[in-house]
C-alpha cells in the first residue's frame, strides 16, 4: 500500500544568524560542484523558487521556473541492505574525527528501521529543526486550521514556509513558530514520536531521520503538500554538505543546520527505487573547525552514497 500510495501521490502533484560562520564554511567549500553556502538566513532569491501553487508565490518570485524533481515511488525491492561492511566505514570515519562530536542516522524508507552511529543524545537542531516546524504548520492546515494562502508578515504562510525552508529564513521561522504555537508543536512532534522544546531546540539524529522518513513515505501529510515540503528541501541556499558529495543522477532533499559550533545536514537520496533518509549531526569547538566538520559530513555522503547507490 505504501509503494502505491507514494506513486500515486508523487506523480499528481529562533536560531541567530551566524554570518562568521556561514563565511568560513563557504571558504572551506568553494570547491564544492554544487553552489556555495549563504549565511544560514539568507533572503529568497526567485530562481529558486519552485513547487508552490500561483496562489501563494509572492508577485516578486512570480517568474518561471524549473520544476522541482519529487522523489518516484519506493518500491520495496531492489535497495541493497546496510551491511555491515558499511556500518564499519561509517564507524572508520567517525572514529578518525573523534575531536569532533558526530552522529549519524540512516534509514532505508523500505523497511523504516533506524541505524544509528556514533553520538545518539541530542544535538542543538539549529535550522534543521524547521523541517519539523514546517510539518506541523501543514498538520494545522490539513485539519482547517490553518492556511497556506494566510497573509503573514509580508508575503502568504506558503511562502514563509519556502523562505524557512529553502533559504534557512530565519524571521519567518519566527512567524510560522508564532503560528504553530510552542504547545501544539510539542505536541505535534510528540505525536510522531519525537520529544522537542523550542526553548531548546534539541533533536537527536534519529528524530530528525524518523521526521523525514515519514514525510517521505506519506504518514505525515497528504500527497500534494508532502510533494511541496519535499520541493521546498531543493535548491537550497546551501548546498556545500551533503549534496555536494552525492554523484550526479542522485536526488537529494536536505535541509542543513549551523550554530555555534554545530554544523548538521539532514537529507532524503533518492534515484530510481532507491530511497535513503541519511542525517549527521556535528559539533566542534567553534568557529574555525566548521571546515573541517563540514568535511566530515561529505566523507561520511560519499560512503553511503557508494555503498547504496
Amino acid at each position: 500500500m505504501l509503494a502505491l500510495f507514494l506513486a500515486t501521490s508523487f506523480s499528481a502533484a529562533f536560531q541567530a544568524r551566524v554570518p562568521a560562520d556561514a563565511v568560513a564554511l563557504a571558504g572551506a567549500s568553494a570547491s564544492a560542484p554544487r553552489t556555495s553556502p549563504e549565511a544560514d538566513g539568507g533572503e529568497l532569491a526567485a530562481s529558486s523558487v519552485s513547487g508552490l501553487p500561483p496562489a501563494v508565490v509572492p508577485a516578486a518570485a512570480a517568474a518561471p521556473v524549473p520544476p522541482a524533481v519529487v522523489p518516484p515511488a519506493v518500491v520495496p525491492a531492489g535497495p541493497p541492505p546496510v551491511s555491515r561492511k558499511l556500518e564499519a566505514q561509517i564507524n572508520a570515519v567517525i572514529a578518525a574525527n573523534s575531536r569532533y562530536q558526530v552522529g549519524v542516522a540512516l534509514i532505508d524508507v523500505t523497511d523504516g528501521v533506524v541505524h544509528e552511529y556514533g553520538v545518539r543524545a541530542k544535538f542543538v537542531a539549529a535550522s534543521t529543526a524547521k523541517i519539523l516546524a514546517a510539518s506541523a504548520y501543514y498538520h494545522l492546515v490539513e485539519s482547517g486550521r490553518a492556511s497556506l494562502g494566510a497573509r503573514m508578515g509580508v508575503s502568504t504562510a506558503g511562502a514563509q514556509i519556502r523562505q524557512m525552508l529553502q533559504q534557512s529564513n530565519n524571521e519567518s521561522w519566527a512567524l510560522i513558530m508564532a503560528a504553530v504555537g510552542p504547545r501544539a508543536l510539542t505536541e505535534y512532534a510528540a505525536s510522531i514520536g519525537i520529544t522537542y522544546d523550542r526553548t531548546l531546540n534539541t533533536l537527536t539524529p534519529a528524530e530528525t531521520a524518523r521526521t523525514l522518513y515519514l514525510l517521505y513515505t506519506g504518514q505525515l501529510l497528504d500527497a500534494a503538500n508532502t510533494a511541496q515540503l519535499l520541493s521546498f528541501l531543493q535548491h537550497t541556499n546551501n548546498e556545500s554538505l551533503i549534496p555536494a558529495a552525492i554523484p550526479a543522477g542522485i536526488s537529494v532533499f536536505h535541509k542543513y543546520g549551523l550554530l555555534f559550533g554545530n554544523l548538521h545536514d539532514a537529507s532524503i537520496l533518492v534515484r530510481g527505487e532507491r530511497a535513503y533518509v541519511f542525517v549527521v549531526y556535528t559539533l566542534g569547538r567553534d568557529t574555525p573547525e566548521l571546515a573541517a566538520q563540514a568535511r566530515v559530513i561529505r566523507q561520511l555522503a560519499k560512503t553511503i552514497a557508494a555503498r547504496l547507490f
